[in-house]
């Protein structure tokens, strides 16, 4: 029987000389509900930062990200211990696409750390400071490696196995997660993190209008290829189950408006998830399917600022002009449109005569 160490006794056969095992689906869900323990704690951490004077590393919202650090690290570095133990090699030892997660183990807390001395030499950040400092961006890094393991290692299994809604999820909730922290991380220039364009941000002077302008169609663009980067990487290699598309929208964003208390952004994102799944269905983008993968990674973002606009405009008004606005959409959908061709690149003809 499956255990959560998380390796099956069945095996597959890749390419590579060595057989490698496989995750169980027990162990994939239990680093992903601890994985969401963790993204969420950093989520309230930052909450709390918005709300209260934070002056000191000690705070219980810390604590929250760090104990659900805590949980995961131990879980990764048991499967380690556990199957080395079993007679496992050093490079055997984890399973499959979770060897980068145990690095991240080591990256985090190499930054917990830092963090900690950081703090005590330079004082707490404040504001853009909290998402560009050094050892910041080191916890994110080890992160993000601890989280994506589930959907590394569901991206390394044989198709069919991977299709069932149960074992296929935490990928998707991987995928999630991933959108989250990256998200976060450029909060500075999110149109979801603080909604500069709603008619409650609008400037008193012509420079404030030009900067705030620039700054939300730069925000669109940068958001439309990271929300696009995270969504064509699974619509790539698999084919989504029903309502996948909506869950990594919705809990990604859901946990970037709640730094801000924006809930009213939530019905949207839920309904931007739901057109995005309507698209899917209707333009079946797949790498067989070139012209309607790039119809999809144009069409999403579209929508999704679309919708954006609109919520915006039913709930107190957007000050941006009618010309601005609709360019805005519009070049949300050209950049989720170029994106594309990284992920399905163009056929090159075979140059005559070649070898």
């Amino acid at each position: 029987m499956a255990n959560i160490i998380g390796v099956n006794e069945q095996k597959y056969s890749f390419p590579a000389t060595k057989t490698f095992s496989h995750s169980s689906i027990r162990f994939d869900w239990v680093v992903i509900l601890l994985g969401l323990w963790m993204i969420g704690g950093l989520h309230l951490d930052a909450w709390a930062h918005h709300e209260f004077e934070v002056e000191t590393f000690f705070t219980p919202w810390h604590g929250i990200l760090y104990s659900g650090y805590l949980a995961l690290a131990a879980v990764l570095l048991g499967a380690f211990a556990r199957n080395r133990l079993r007679g496992a090699t050093w490079r055997q030892a984890m399973p499959v696409g979770y060897g980068l997660s145990l690095v991240g183990v080591a990256i985090f807390m190499a930054g917990g750390v830092g963090d900690m001395l950081w703090h005590m030499l330079f004082g707490i950040e404040v504001n853009i400071e909290a998402l560009l400092s050094p050892t910041h961006l080191l916890l994110a890094f080890g992160g993000a490696l601890m989280v994506t393991g589930p959907l590394r290692s569901i991206w390394a299994r044989p198709i069919d196995i991977s299709q069932s809604w149960i074992g296929f999820m935490p990928a998707i909730l991987s995928l999630a997660l991933l959108l989250a922290e990256l998200s976060f991380f450029t909060a500075y220039a999110h149109p979801l993190s603080d909604t500069i364009v709603a008619m409650g941000h609008r400037p008193s002077t012509d420079a404030q209008v030009f900067n705030l302008q620039v700054l939300g169609i730069s925000a669109i663009l940068l958001q439309s290829i990271i929300m696009m980067g995270v969504i064509l990487l699974a619509v790539r290699r698999w084919r989504l189950p029903f309502g996948g598309i909506t869950l990594i929208i919705t809990i990604a964003y859901g946990l970037t408006v709640s730094i801000h208390e924006n809930f009213f952004l939530i019905p949207f994102e839920i309904l931007a998830g739901l057109a995005a799944e309507v698209l899917y269905w209707w333009l079946k983008p797949s790498l067989k399917r070139p012209i309607s993968f790039r119809w999809f990674a144009f069409g999403v973002p579209v929508v999704f600022y679309a919708l954006y606009f609109l919520t915006l405009a039913l709930t107190g008004g957007v000050w941006w002009t009618v010309h601005l606005w609709a360019g805005a959409i519009l070049l949300a959908g050209v950049a989720g449109w170029l994106l594309s061709y990284a992920f399905v690149p163009p056929q090159i003809a075979a140059v005559k005569g070649a070898e």
